[in-house]
């Protein structure tokens, strides 16, 4: 069974990060290949929040709190989302959007250190 589990999740994360890749890397392919409207700020975007998942989903191997495994994936998510407003400012949107989204990911990063300590903390105490 464990097997199953860890082979499920390998090959969802490797297929959407493949496939957020994909998005962000070659819009156009992407839009063509999904038959949806070749708009590179949309699918840069889709293409970072399928990255995050398939992140979040190998986190959830490497621990088993559910916290850490939020933190992680809220965290990735605002990084590139952030990274990728960077990028597409050209395309519109605010130039304040990439900065919040930045600060976002830098409170999950804060957020995840103190529970990763809370918990080592717990497991000493034991």
């Amino acid at each position: 069974m464990k097997h199953l589990v860890w082979g499920v999740t390998l090959l969802g994360a490797a297929m959407m990060v493949g496939i957020g890749l994909w998005c962000r890397l070659d819009p156009a392919g992407f839009a063509e290949w999904a038959n949806w409207p070749d708009h590179d700020h949309f699918l840069h975007d889709a293409g970072v929040f399928q990255i995050a998942i398939g992140l979040m989903m190998l986190a959830a191997l490497w621990s088993r709190d559910v916290l850490t495994v939020a933190l992680v994936g809220f965290g990735f998510t605002n990084l590139f989302h952030a990274a990728n407003h960077y990028l597409d400012r050209a395309e519109g949107g605010r130039g304040s959007d990439a900065w919040l989204l930045l600060a976002l990911a830098v409170l999950a990063g804060v957020a995840l250190v103190a529970r990763r300590r809370q918990i080592t903390t717990a497991s000493t105490r034991s």
